[in-house]
């Protein structure tokens, strides 16, 4: 038996072809929305899983560094260091700065840690980790840098002395790292008018110890919520465990984000419904009498309908092979993380296969209305 469908559009074939790119792209622009937000929750636990530490001590009353503005004194990490279960405790500061780069300022996260201590930079696929004090730091491979390249940050030259590859914050800037002491005279030492000014004023010059976080590791067989609460009870201080920084990070700082992907995502799903219905009840008009004589001549409406229908899914099934394509071509592009993750992939499979036999609607709808007198009369 004749496929009605595959029948009508091999009369214009190039249309619909080139119709179906049409929706692709729109759909490949859906994938690379659903691809911006995984890749957002994949780069908000990169710097999680590179210090790798058991507990977050932050200043009483914030979220954390991540979130918010907080400050500790550099020496509660001792008082940390004697709490028990605690089996390693450290400072860092964590601070947005911009390098200089062979084409542009660049935006990155800096990482003052201790050497030797939790936080050391991971996936070095070039040099080394720090292992001096001062004048050293530790870059991504995204900003193009190479070993001993020299980088002017505040009032000093650093030396580069290791790459990493894949370190981002969860807003996709690079990671730089640099020991505490230099990331504590970069974020909190004044300028030379400031420091005049202070001391005109009768104010003495005082050394930063403040740090941003203490970060620890538990011993085996505790429990990290329970050495938390200790923390908060005795200490005075939050505490989030690993998991409630995950947490902190996708649900508090990259809400917003996602809310706006998820809300562009919806558009571009009713914008390709939308189309997707006109054109195949453009298609219907364009047939309407020759609809009109395959009734006349005894053709049952279930045969029309599924010709409409099959039309449409083909057009969806098009689209969606050219969406794939097309944001699978463009995503090297993209100045953020973009990961295309074959479940999302499937979802949007589901929803163009419903849009599709949603948008045929209009035209069964039109095709049913069809009067058979049309065959016969203008």
């Amino acid at each position: 038996m004749i496929n009605l469908a595959i029948k009508d559009i091999s009369h214009s074939l190039g249309k619909f072809i080139v119709t179906s790119v049409g929706v692709g792209m729109l759909l490949g622009i859906v994938l690379i929305m659903l691809g911006v937000y995984r890749g957002m929750i994949a780069d908000a636990k990169v710097l999680l899983n590179s210090v790798n530490a058991d507990l977050w001590v932050v200043q009483e009353d914030t979220m954390g560094p991540f979130a918010e503005s907080s400050r500790l004194f550099e020496d509660v990490k001792y008082q940390i260091r004697n709490v028990e279960g605690v089996s390693e405790a450290a400072a860092m500061t964590f601070q947005t700065i911009q390098i200089p780069t062979s084409l542009k300022q660049e935006r990155v996260t800096a990482i003052g840690y201790e050497i030797g201590k939790i936080g050391k930079p991971q996936n070095i696929i070039s040099g080394r980790e720090l292992i001096r004090e001062h004048y050293e730091i530790v870059v991504d491979t995204k900003l193009g840098f190479k070993l001993d390249d020299k980088i002017p940050l505040g009032r000093n030259i650093y030396t580069v002395v290791g790459i990493t590859k894949g370190a981002v914050s969860s807003s996709g800037e690079a990671l730089v790292y640099i020991s505490l002491k230099d990331a504590q005279q970069l974020q909190f030492l004044a300028s030379n008018d400031t420091i005049r000014s202070d001391r005109a004023r009768g104010i003495k010059d005082v050394t930063s110890t403040t740090v941003n976080a203490i970060v620890a590791k538990v011993s085996s067989g505790y429990s990290p919520k329970d050495i938390a609460e200790n923390i908060k009870r005795w200490k005075h201080k939050n505490v989030y465990t690993n998991d409630e920084q995950v947490e902190i990070l996708t649900k508090n700082v990259i809400e917003k984000s996602s809310k706006q992907i998820g809300l562009f995502t919806i558009i571009l799903i009713i914008v390709s419904s939308v189309i997707i219905s006109l054109i195949i009840y453009t298609m219907t008009i364009g047939k309407i009498k020759e609809i009109a004589i395959l009734k006349l001549i005894g053709m049952p409406n279930i045969e029309i309908v599924k010709m409409i229908v099959q039309e449409s899914l083909i057009l969806g099934f098009l689209a969606f092979i050219a969406g794939n394509i097309f944001a699978n071509a463009i995503k090297s592009k993209f100045p953020k993380n973009v990961q295309l993750l074959p479940e999302d992939s499937m979802g949007l499979f589901f929803v163009v296969v419903l849009v599709s036999v949603i948008g045929s609607l209009f035209g069964i709808y039109k095709a049913l209305k069809a009067n058979p007198a049309q065959a016969i009369g203008e």
